[in-house]
This record gives C-alpha cells, structure tokens and sequence, in this order.
C-alpha cells in the first residue's frame, strides 16, 4: 500500500514522499515535487511490484555495463574453450564503449550506434568486415542473454533488436589437383618437420588449425583409426576418422614423440608464467611453403574447404560432411553444394532412367 506525506524543506519548497509497503517485499520509496508526480509513481510501482516486474527494472539500475562484462569474463569465459581470447578482446572493446552505462541505459540503439562505429573501424586488411562485426554482436549478446536468464540483472537482451550486418557468402577457396601436389611437395622439402604431416592431416579431416595445433596423444586411437575431440569451436565432442596417409604418418610421429609433453605437434617454447610445452608455430614454414609452391590466396582454414570440396565430389552427402567437419545445421555446408551437383545429378538421371526408359525398368 502506497502513502503519501507532505514536507516543507528548510528553504520552503515543498516535496511529496512516497513510501510503498507490500507484505513479502522490500519497502520502496522516491520523493518528488509535484503531488501528480507522487501519485503517478505510486500507482505505477504498486502495480509493477504486484506484476512481479519492478525488481528486475531496479537490478538494471543496479548494475553497470562494466559490471556485466567483468562478472561473464570471470564466470563465464573460462569454459569458451578456444574462443575464449577472442570473445574477450571483442567483449573489452565493448566494456570500453559502454561501460560507464547502467544496464537500464543500454538501448538498442546505444548498441546499434557502436555497430556502426565497429563497421567503420580500420584493420590491417582495410574496414572491418561484416562477419566481423557480427561475431562482436554475437559475443555481446550472449552476454546479455545470460545476464537474463541466470543472473536477473536485466528482463531482456537489447541486442535482439539490433540488426546486423548482411553477411557475405562464405568463402570457398579449395586446392586444385595441382595445387595440391606442388603445395604437398613445397611441406615435404620444409625445414620444420611437423609442416607436411600436419597439412596432410587437415587435407585428409578437414580439422580446424586449432584443432589440430592443440591435439593431445591421448585424443588419438591409432588401433581405432580416429581421433576424439573434446573442445570443438561449437562446445560438442567430434569422432574424426583417422585413415590412409594421415593414418601412416601419425604412426611414424608416435614411434619419435615427446616425452616431456602430451602435445603431438610440440614446439620448444613454454607457455608465459607456466611449465607447459607451447604447441608449435608453424606460420613462418605454411608462408615458406605457400610461398614455393607458387600459391597465392590461399589460407590455412582453406585446408578445411578444401577437404570438404574433395569428400563432396567423391560422393559425400550434404549431411555427411556436416558431421564429419562438426557443424551443428545443415547451412554452414551449403556453400559446398555446387560441388556435388554432378553427384546429385547422377542421381536424377539414374531415377529417370528407371521409371521413364522402358528397357532400363525391365
């Protein structure tokens, strides 16, 4: 129940305090100059307390956005696996931006405004890509999302009302044939002895240069023909075959591996302020390689297309590649489509042929 009680301030203005007692809930109170305004805020927080909505409206009130970003970075981070240091860069651009803020001052709008500012941002490689800025998004908006549903600082995430940027069709670079040998032949002739078994592997799985960088012995079954990855880029375990010369080569590396570290692919460097093994940083030999093979636009992940492009023109399914490379829908695959069509194609025709060509159907 609301009340409401006229004061006369020592300078003679004249105020309304108001006081709202509801059994079960902690006494609100505000205090204004007006008496309509008084009235006004009295009915609106009563009615919020009953609807369960005003408390939620306070804790945004509460908390700032540099608070939010500080308590996901400590609570939440940590289990990002191998996105961790680049969702908290993306996350400290944005604690920069908007930190000052309470969380009830964090609009859509405020939000689309830095998306705007991020999208005009140079980098090495000129403006700031779209894909970009969506992943800065994404980030962001998990955020918030947890700060929702776990936490009960906000009602709702802003940025589901934020538009992002239209992104550009995906990227499909792959070796040709012979790209492939000359590629091949430049990492057998490298210096560094990990460069040719390790493009092989990615050529051979299609798995992401993280993946493979960090790969433990213990996650690899050389009796079984498969390698168990435990931190994939989307949280879920992967079973990757393990065959042919990939299969070969991993074999050889396991009679001469290192005993003072779990890593397959272990560099000669200790991580900072720790006694663990660095795994090696073979950037300088991939560009040496690149470099004699005569190759150019070509990325390590291109690798991973590339793997993809070879099982899909040797009949792989739509579906069987997306789990073979892990990806939870069915779209991050579709750009590879027009490299099956002459498989599906083969399907058709063959269909046609047996309900159409009488001699076929008989």
């Amino acid at each position: 129940m609301a009340t409401i009680s006229k004061r006369t301030d020592s300078d003679g203005r004249t105020r309304y305090q108001v006081k709202i007692r509801l059994r079960g809930y902690p006494q609100q109170s505000a205090t204004f100059e007006r008496l309509t305004d008084a009235k006004k805020w009295a009915t609106q927080t009563e009615a919020a307390i009953r609807e369960r909505r005003h408390f939620k409206t306070v804790e945004s009130q509460k908390h700032t956005f540099a608070e939010l970003i500080d308590r996901y970075a400590r609570d939440v981070l940590p289990t990002k696996g191998s996105q961790r240091k680049t969702q908290a860069a993306q996350l400290a651009y944005w604690r920069e931006e908007l930190g000052a803020y309470t969380l009830a001052d964090v609009t859509p709008a405020l939000i689309a405004e830095v998306r705007d500012k991020l999208a005009r941002t140079e980098t090495p490689r000129g403006t700031m890509s779209p894909s970009t800025v969506v992943r800065y998004l994404a980030a962001l908006s998990h955020a918030f999302s947890v700060a929702v549903k776990e936490w009960g600082w906000i009602e709702d995430n802003p940025c589901r009302k934020v538009t992002k940027p239209k992104e550009p069709r995906g990227r499909v670079r792959f070796l040709s044939d012979d790209e492939r040998q000359r590629l091949l032949w430049a990492c057998r002739r490298s210096s560094h002895p990990y460069l040719y078994p390790v493009v092989v592997l990615a050529l051979s799985t299609g798995m992401r240069s993280a993946e493979i960088t960090g790969l433990t012995w213990d996650r690899v079954d050389l009796k079984g023909g498969r390698i168990l990855l435990e931190q994939t880029k989307n949280g879920e375990r992967r079973v990757v075959p393990l065959v042919g010369h990939a299969a070969e080569l991993l074999a050889q590396h396991a009679k001469v591996r290192r005993l003072d570290t779990d890593l397959v692919w272990p560099g000669s460097t200790k991580a900072e302020n720790s006694t663990k093994i660095r795994p090696a940083d073979l950037r300088h030999h991939w560009l040496k390689a690149l470099e004699a093979a005569e190759i150019e636009d070509f990325r390590f992940h291109d690798l991973r297309h590339s793997a993809a492009s070879y099982m899909l023109m040797n009949g792989a399914s739509i579906a069987e590649l997306a789990e073979i490379l892990g990806h939870k829908t069915l779209q991050m695959v579709k750009r590879y489509s027009h490299l099956s069509e002459s498989h599906t194609k083969g399907i058709v025709e063959r269909m046609n042929d047996a309900i159409f060509n009488p001699e076929v159907a008989s």
